[in-house]
Parts: structure tokens; sequence; C-alpha cells
């Protein structure tokens, strides 16, 4: 049974996202996002109660592992190490996969000249972080970042603002400010978004967000989405194909999908060649299919009338609702407060 104070963070959170889509249906979506990124105190709220949800609510015995299955950051290790490190990674399995895609285009003139993939350590850029649960990973290198970091190891970053330079090796960082301002083209193995696109008003906002992580990854590297979805398994299929079709023609291969317990977790390879992606879409293009990001939550009526609302918590929630959000943190790492 939830508690009072547990209902209250969940309320503050669910209505933030809320009142931001609702705002962007009504304003330019990019006005109301850098309203909302300037407003310190709301962020300051929001960032507490969802860094208090994740290490004060967290479900204990998610450690064991009947349970751990279910654990998102644990999905998210699993995968990294089973595409890049291990006896046969991933990653050579389906860059023979690619070739042979590239050899049904262009016949014989496709000569592969491949270099091996080799790291020490995953460098993992984690967007919209909150705390840095991939901290505590040793053959993890994380960049965490988040409009509202809630500890020290996160740095201040609005992903959407920050640039894409050829010219850096390394992000360009202000310590006095603890903020990233940009970032090297082609320097991440990985790249996280966990919760995050959810939290993006507008579609177009989402999809400007998937460009950025294509060109922030190493070729061959991985974009790991992570989405609330606790309907059941099937339920949102077209909506999640239609991610795949929209990411597929920036150059990116769905190579792994997997339902968790209210969420739905992805894979997205960043293609050698991105007409491998593009000649998945041409395939298996429905009609239905537009290159837009839409999450469910995009076609819900507003539930905010437009009169002032003293209560933050005033948004109406369901029990679903509320198992919705509780599961949306079960699977962080517990941190002592």
């Amino acid at each position: 049974m939830a508690t009072q104070e547990q209902l209250e963070l969940s309320g503050l959170i669910k209505s933030v996202h809320q009142r931001l889509r609702d705002s962007a249906k009504q304003q330019d979506p990019e006005a109301v996002w850098k309203e909302h990124v300037r407003d310190a105190g709301l962020l300051k709220s929001y960032a507490e109660a969802m860094h208090k949800l994740a290490t004060c609510y967290w479900d204990r015995t998610m450690e064991v592992s009947c349970k751990r299955s279910n654990s998102r950051i644990e999905w998210v290790v699993a995968s990294c190490r089973s595409y890049f490190h291990g006896a046969t990674p991933l990653l050579y399995l389906f860059r023979e996969k690619d070739d042979k895609v590239m050899q049904a285009i262009d016949g014989i003139g496709h000569q592969p000249d491949h270099r091996p993939y080799t790291i020490d350590r995953i460098r993992l850029l984690d967007v919209g972080s909150c705390y840095d649960p991939f901290a505590c990973f040793p053959d993890f290198d994380v960049t965490a970042i988040d409009i509202a970091p809630a500890c020290a190891s996160v740095w201040h970053c609005d992903f959407l603002e920050a640039e894409v330079l050829k010219s850096l090796t390394e992000p360009l960082i202000s310590v006095e400010h603890r903020s990233i301002d940009a970032f090297p083209s082609e320097h991440y193995d990985a790249i996280v978004f966990s919760l995050l696109l959810e939290y993006l008003p507008s579609p177009d906002q989402r999809l400007r967000c998937c460009r950025k992580a294509y060109e922030l990854l190493k070729p061959e590297g991985i974009l790991l989405i992570i989405t609330p979805d606790s309907r059941h398994q099937g339920a949102n299929a077209k909506l999640m194909k239609n991610w795949r079709y929209t990411l597929g023609l920036m150059g990116f291969g769905r190579i792994k999908i997997e339902k968790l317990e209210h969420v739905t977790c992805m894979v997205f390879r960043k293609c050698i060649f991105p007409a491998v992606g593009k000649r998945w879409c041409d395939i298996h293009r429905e009609a239905y299919m537009q290159p837009v990001l839409n999450i469910p939550q995009d076609f819900n009526e507003s539930k905010v009338d437009g009169r002032e609302q003293e209560d933050e918590m005033a948004v109406c929630r369901t029990e679903e609702d509320e198992g919705e959000i509780r599961e949306a943190f079960a699977g962080l790492p517990f941190l002592d407060s």
C-alpha cells in the first residue's frame, strides 16, 4: 500500500508531465520547454521527488533473483555487456547481418573493410539520469546528465540544446557550473533514454533527441530506450513499430525489444551503413506509419481544464496510474539517503 508521501511525490511528477503536454498543445512546444527549463523551483521539486521515489520507495524485493528480470537498470547493463563483451559479442553478429543486407543492395560491389570494435569500458551517456544509477558498475565509463541533477556526479545539461561538434574529443564542460554545453560526435558506445522521451512534450522534440543520439554514437553503437507501458504485451505494438520505422529512417536498426513489468525496453543499433535501416523501412512500411515519435499520452484528452489549481497534486489519478508510477521506479538501484 502506497504511503501518503509516495502518492504526493508521484502526483507531482505526473502533474509536471501532464501540464507540459497540455501547454505544448496550446502554445509553441519550444517556448513551453524553455520556460520549463528556466523554472528552477519546479525543477528542484521535481528532482527531489524523483530521487526520493527512486531511493526511498524502491521495492527491496527487486534484489531477489525472481524480480531482477524486471529491473531496467539491470536490463540496460546486461544488454550492453552482451552486445559489446563476452565470448561472442552480439555486435559482430549484427555486423554480419548488415553486410548481408548491403550485399543484397549493392551486390558484388559491397566489399566491407571492418575494424575490430575493442573497448575496455563501455562509454555510456545517461540522458535524464537524475542521480547517476549506472555509476556503480566499474565496466562503464558514464557521463550522466539532467536538467535538474539530484546529485553531484550528474552534469547539468539540456540535451535538446546541447551542440554536437566534430572538433571536440571530450564533452565541453563548465566546472564552475557543473554543466555540459557540447559533445563530440561519434563519441559514445551506448546512450540511455530511460523514461526520458515521455518527459518531452512534443513528438518533434523526441525526434530531435534521437537524431542527436545518432550523431553522438559511434558506428555500431547502441541507443537503449525504455518507455512506460502498463498495458498487456502487444497493446502498443503499432506505436512501437512506428518508432522502429522512424528510427530506421535515421539509420538505426532495432535489435531487441522486451516487455518488462510496466515498461517496454528497446535497443537500437547505429548501422554502419544507414541504408540497412532504411531498407527495413522500405520493406515493412505500412499505411499508418509516419516519421513521428508519438506516445500514448499524446492522444489522451487533457485533464487540466484551464482553471488555476492551487495544489500541484490536484490531478486525478486512478489506482492503475499509481501502480504505473510506483513500478516506474522499481528498477532503480537502492541508494541510502
